[in-house]
């Protein structure tokens, strides 16, 4: 049976309505771990368990599923593997990230950064300005301060301790003369980011290190988990509110959250 859809520009389209109702079949698999069995699989779908099963003998045939055979659970096939892999190697995170950026910058007027881990740290490769500019040193090819600023303490949230330390010592490709250890004032700070991280999804500055400029900050995470993008929204501290539910604060988690999907991550289920 096929339907019409609207597009965001008022477009109209034509959808085959069975393919979407077997298409959830494959998306409740691919957010499970493991194998599910047909009435779990079917329920979870929004689907009875018998037209279900049609559905599932057609991706069978195509290798999108496969069913065990001492359990007669379902789950993905090899060929959802290839072409789940196939989508991973089109992935560029700054490409990913930069239309997502722009229209947070957009709709807030805030200005907003992505900053990849390079060389000697976090370093800006994106840059929109503010709708009322700001008196900031931040530019493309910025390495920003590892502790010292939101972009980089959102990094080091997310990133392994030696791969933090390593950047506090010097340039990445440097070969360290001896381990890195983190001084008392450093592993506070490093902490805290985390612990900001896990409770509210953002870091944020206030007034400093940028006098009278404050920000959110966020990292987005691929497919493996690895931080990859950080994205970070910047205003005038008289009018950029850095409450943790603040709207800034809820627009950049919920941006840095888009890419992160966009990029394969997917939160494991809960127990």
């Amino acid at each position: 049976m096929a339907t019409r859809k609207t597009d965001e520009e008022g477009t109209a389209q034509r959808a085959v309505q069975s393919v979407e109702v077997g298409g959830r079949l494959l998306l409740v698999l691919s957010e499970r771990r493991e194998p599910m069995a047909l009435k779990d699989l079917a329920t979870a779908a929004g689907l009875s368990p018998a037209r279900a099963h049609h559905y599932l003998v057609s991706f069978g045939k195509l290798r999108l599923i496969e069913q065990e055979a001492l359990t007669g659970r379902y789950g993905l096939g090899p060929a959802a593997l290839q072409m789940g892999l196939a989508a991973l190697h089109r992935l560029e995170p700054i490409r990913i990230a930069e239309p997502i950026a722009e229209q947070l910058a957009r709709e807030t007027g805030y200005a907003v950064a992505l900053a990849v881990w390079g060389s000697f740290g976090p370093t800006i490769v994106r840059m929109t300005e503010a709708r009322q500019p700001l008196l900031v040193a931040m530019r493309v090819g910025t390495v920003m301060s590892v502790l010292g600023t939101a972009t980089g303490r959102a990094f080091a949230a997310a990133l392994p301790d030696e791969r933090v330390a390593h950047a506090l010592g010097g340039a990445l490709g440097d070969a360290p003369m001896a381990p890195r250890v983190f001084t008392k004032a450093e592993r506070a700070v490093l902490d805290q980011a985390r612990a900001d991280i896990a409770a509210h999804g953002v870091v944020r500055a206030e007034g400093r290190p940028i006098p009278s400029v404050s920000a959110f900050s966020a990292p987005a995470l691929d497919h493996a988990g690895t931080a990859c993008v950080v994205i970070t929204a910047l205003g005038h501290q008289d009018e950029f509110p850095t409450d943790w539910d603040s709207e800034a604060a809820v627009r950049v988690r919920a941006a840095a959250a888009e890419i992160s999907t966009r990029l394969g991550w997917r939160v494991a289920p809960a127990a």
